[in-house]
């Protein structure tokens, strides 16, 4: 793995977001401090409900924020109001990468009306050859351009999604269970695509899974996110072979292994006893 360079990308520091509306209203995140660097790859890891994609939100800019800061490459998102926030989120600056390849391809569009759709609102000549490059860029053939996302193959779709993202010109990808929906082979083919994107152009990411396991072997390192709150934070090698948080315990615990190996029910409950006492 590369080695992440230069001052903080992303610094969120004593982050609190609540949601809701009136009574209904409550804070889901609590006092959040995260990094991410240049060239950095981090997993934010916790099983649903725990914030993790309230968490991306904000950074987006999508969320208020009660209490604290978020910066982006210098920018303070939180205090980006009207006309500066739209510049923010169409700068392209921050991109997302989602589960489903549909929540960013118009099914109704081609592959290269999508891809190219950020550059034609900002006015950017040469769209197909632009779009072409981006195709390349992600080993995609531009001919597949004029096909729409349901005649291509899921692997080809996410490609295509994370196209659209870099044709944007990111600095930090916010790439949210990107492989889960895919088989092995596209699943392993898009993990290193992603690892080669870093490499030639030492993005930040942030991982988003709620399967450890899945994102260790690709982080550098791990944020475990545990009701709103990060418990555990720090090298993926450490984080794994010594994890000092029972929730960071159970999650590598509950995580597949070739030879079956785990957990039983009953260690599991223990965490998860020892969990509700903190």
């Amino acid at each position: 793995m590369s080695e992440p360079s230069g001052p903080e990308l992303l610094s969120v520091r004593d982050l609190a977001v609540s949601l809701g509306r009136g009574r209904a209203r409550r804070e889901i995140l609590h006092g959040i401090d995260l990094d991410v660097r240049p060239g950095e790859i981090v997993g934010l890891v916790g099983e649903t409900g725990s914030g993790k994609t309230t968490l991306a939100r904000t950074v987006l800019g999508l969320n208020g924020i009660d209490r604290g800061s978020v910066r982006v490459a210098g920018t303070d998102v939180g205090g980006l109001r009207g006309r500066a926030l739209r510049g923010f989120r169409m700068g392209g600056s921050v991109q997302y990468v989602f589960q489903d390849p549909l929540q960013s391809l118009d099914p109704d569009l081609t592959l290269g009306r999508s891809v190219g759709e950020v550059l034609e609102v900002r006015g950017i000549p040469d769209i197909e050859d632009r779009v072409a490059g981006a195709f390349r860029q992600v080993s995609l053939d531009p001919a597949l351009a004029a096909r729409r996302p349901s005649e291509v193959s899921g692997g080809q779709r996410q490609r295509a999604a994370i196209a659209r993202a870099m044709i944007a010109g990111p600095r930090l990808l916010l790439c949210d269970e990107p492989v889960s929906a895919l088989d092995a082979a596209h699943r392993i083919s898009v993990l290193e695509l992603l690892i080669r994107l870093r490499d030639e152009q030492e993005l930040g990411m942030v991982f988003v899974s709620h399967d450890l396991g899945s994102v260790a072997g690709i982080t550098d390192r791990l944020a475990v996110l545990h009701r709103g709150r990060i418990v555990e934070d720090g090298p993926t090698a450490e984080v794994v072979a010594e994890p000092r948080h029972p929730y960071t315990r159970l999650l590598l615990g509950s995580a597949p292994t070739l030879d079956g190996a785990g957990l039983d029910r009953a260690s599991r409950a223990a965490l998860r006893a020892e969990l509700e006492r903190l």
